[in-house]
C-alpha cells in the first residue's frame, strides 16, 4: 500500500481526487455502498476514507417499569469495508480511528488488525459525543484528545506497544492524518485554543491534515496561511461537501458551525425544490473546486455521504 503523503508526492503537484464514504446502517447491503463508489472510480481516487461511528445509547422500558440503557452501533463494519474497497477497487482505504468508545488496549487491537491487513493509512480523530449525549466523555482508560491517540499510533510505528516495554516487536507503518477546522471546532473556546490543539497533533507526529467542510474558500486559504506562518508544513487537504437540499442551508451551519457565503444562501433560497438546490450545490462545488485546484491544493477530498451523482458531476468538470 502507498502512504497518503507518497500519493501526494507522486502526483507532482497535480491535485488528487479522493472521497469519504459512510458505512451502511447495520443490516443494509454493502453492495449499495460499493455500487455508489463504482462511478467515482472514473476519476482514479488513489485512496478512500471510511468513517467509523462510535456507540449510541438507547433507552428501553423494562417489564418492571425501569429503564435500561442499551449500547448499540448503527454503522459497524469499517474494517470490513476497508478490506472490500482494497480488494474490489485496488484503492488504498483510510479508516477513521476514534478516541471515543475505545480503551487504549482496544485501540491497539484495532490498529493491529489494520496492520495485519496491510492498511497503512489512518485518520485519527477524537470523535463526537456518544448519542444522545452532548458532551464528549472518553471510555475508561481511553483518550480525551486526538493528540494522545496520534502518540499511540506513532509509538506503534516505533515498535512500542502497550504493556510490552521490554519486548522487541515489529513496528507498524501507519501514515497518520488528523482533522482541522478552518472555522474553529465548535467546542473550542476561541480560534487560538483550537489552533493549539492542532499544533499538538502535528507535534505528536501527524503526517497530513484534512479539513472540515467549508463553503467559502477564503476560510481555507486563511487557515493554510496561518499554519504555514506557524511552521506547520505537512499537506493540508481541503474537505468539500456539495450542498444537496434546501434544508442543509440551515442544518450544516448548526451541525458544523460553518458560515455560508451570502451568494450561496441567496441562490438556494431562490430554489423552489430540492432538485434545484442540488443543482446549485453542484455549480457551487465546481466553482469551489476550480478555485482550489488553481491554488495548487494537494487533494480535493469530497464527503459523499453515501451518494455519488453530484460528486461525479463536479469531478467531470474539474478533473
Amino acid at each position: 500500500m502507498t502512504k497518503i503523503t507518497d500519493h501526494i508526492r507522486n502526483a507532482n503537484g497535480k491535485p488528487i481526487f479522493s472521497i469519504e464514504v459512510i458505512p451502511p446502517i447495520k443490516g443494509d447491503n454493502l453492495k449499495n455502498l460499493l455500487d455508489n463508489i463504482e462511478p467515482l472510480m472514473e476519476f482514479k481516487p488513489p485512496f478512500i476514507d471510511v468513517t467509523y461511528h462510535r456507540e449510541e445509547y438507547i433507552e428501553r422500558p423494562m417489564p418492571d417499569g425501569s429503564i435500561k440503557k442499551i449500547v448499540t452501533r448503527k454503522r459497524p463494519g469499517t474494517v470490513g469495508i476497508c478490506s472490500a474497497i482494497m480488494h474490489r477497487f485496488g484503492v488504498d482505504p483510510v479508516p477513521h480511528v476514534l478516541c471515543g468508545g475505545f480503551t487504549r488496549e482496544e485501540t491497539e487491537d484495532f490498529l493491529i488488525d489494520l496492520h495485519y491487513l496491510g492498511i497503512d493509512n489512518v485518520l485519527v480523530l477524537r470523535g463526537d459525543p456518544a448519542k444522545p449525549f452532548n458532551t464528549f466523555k472518553p471510555k475508561d482508560n481511553g483518550y480525551s484528545y486526538a493528540s494522545e491517540l496520534v502518540e499511540q499510533v506513532v509509538n506503534m510505528n516505533r515498535g512500542v506497544y502497550l504493556h510490552e516495554e521490554d519486548t522487541a516487536l515489529a513496528p507498524s507503518s501507519f501514515c497518520v492524518g488528523v482533522a482541522a477546522y478552518p472555522e474553529k471546532h465548535f467546542e473550542a473556546l476561541d480560534p487560538d485554543t483550537d489552533f493549539d490543539f492542532l499544533k499538538k497533533k502535528v507535534e505528536k507526529g501527524a503526517d497530513y491534515i484534512v479539513t472540515q467542510m467549508f463553503f467559502d474558500n477564503q476560510k481555507y486559504f486563511d487557515f493554510v496561511n496561518r499554519c504555514r506562518e506557524h511552521g506547520i508544513t505537512i499537506p493540508i487537504i481541503p474537505g468539500l461537501k456539495p450542498l444537496s437540499t434546501r434544508r442543509q442551508l440551515q442544518i450544516l451551519p448548526k451541525l458544523f458551525h460553518l458560515e455560508m457565503p451570502q451568494d450561496l444562501v441567496k441562490a438556494v433560497e431562490a430554489c423552489e425544490n430540492d432538485a434545484q438546490a442540488r443543482e446549485v450545490g453542484v455549480e457551487w462545488g465546481i466553482k469551489q473546486s476550480r478555485e482550489l485546484m488553481a491554488a495548487g491544493v494537494p487533494v480535493l477530498h469530497y464527503y459523499t455521504m453515501g451518494k455519488a451523482d453530484n460528486v461525479a458531476r463536479i469531478a467531470r468538470e474539474v478533473f
